[in-house]
């Protein structure tokens, strides 16, 4: 495969180590492979230890950064189109692999299948972690709060996550439901007076239920829900080129973005 190739022959590996306070027993690792005309190819652990992978489109360490998580059974590669156009716009992006996810095409999901080996569950939930590293990461990495952009199940953890961590100063949430209460209690009362920038869609026939979603937040002028005007699609790949329709989503987002980059 092409990229394998390019990695034998540009990686550059820095491995430094650190602890979390959460997981005190862990040590952290951090391997970083950058890889020549392509994003940059990075590893970090999750809270419990499981590598993760990702990649990084950076444009400079001082622009503002939005950390990408995928729906189910994708991966990172999802988001592959969609993070040039964001680059263009001037926002680092990190692209992860949760570890509740799989393959696009032949693009592997590399967290799903070392989850898979170390014996550790791959739910929806179980992927919450690898998301709070994945803020962490970008904290440590670029020392800002991050905008947190979910898909379908990450979008619906993307939003419980935003309402707790002071390291997220906004969200994006394509595709977002009410399915992880059992674990997390009732999203809906979890965004009760939510106040950070929010934008949040889904296709015609999901948004009732986010409007029933978010009706205890007093919408602000930086909190967006957009419906679009036809069907539209499931999660962040109504942005994908492929996609009928995707226009408008797009004209929504970058307005959105925009506005609060500025």
């Amino acid at each position: 495969m092409k990229k394998l190739l390019v990695i034998l022959f540009f990686t550059t590996v820095f491995i430094s180590t650190n602890c979390d306070s959460k997981y005190p027993d862990k040590s952290e690792k951090e391997i970083v492979v950058k890889i020549k005309g392509d994003p940059e190819f990075v590893e970090f652990p999750s809270l419990d230890g499981l590598m993760i992978s990702a990649n990084v489109y950076e444009v400079g360490k001082n622009a503002p950064v939005i950390v990408l998580c995928h729906q189910a059974r994708f991966n990172k590669f999802e988001y592959a189109g969609i993070a040039q156009e964001l680059v263009a716009m001037g926002f680092n992006c990190i692209a992860i692999d949760q570890r509740s996810g799989g393959p696009i095409g032949n693009m592997v999901n590399e967290t799903t299948i070392r989850a898979l080996n170390e014996g550790k569950d791959i739910d929806y939930i179980d992927a919450e972690p690898d998301i709070i590293a994945a803020i962490n990461y970008a904290v440590k990495r670029y020392n800002k709060s991050v905008i947190l952009w979910g898909s379908s199940y990450s979008s619906t953890l993307a939003l419980y996550i935003a309402a707790e961590n002071d390291n997220v100063m906004a969200v994006v949430s394509f595709s977002p439901g009410n399915y992880l209460s059992d674990f997390k209690g009732s999203l809906i009362d979890k965004l009760e007076g939510f106040n950070k920038p929010m934008f949040i869609t889904s296709s015609l026939n999901e948004s009732v239920g986010v409007t029933e979603l978010i009706n205890k937040v007093n919408m602000g002028s930086n909190q967006i829900h957009f419906i679009p005007t036809g069907r539209g699609h499931h999660g962040s790949r109504a942005l994908w080129k492929t996609q009928i329709g995707g226009e408008e989503y797009w004209i929504a987002i970058k307005n959105f973005l925009q506005k609060i980059k500025n």
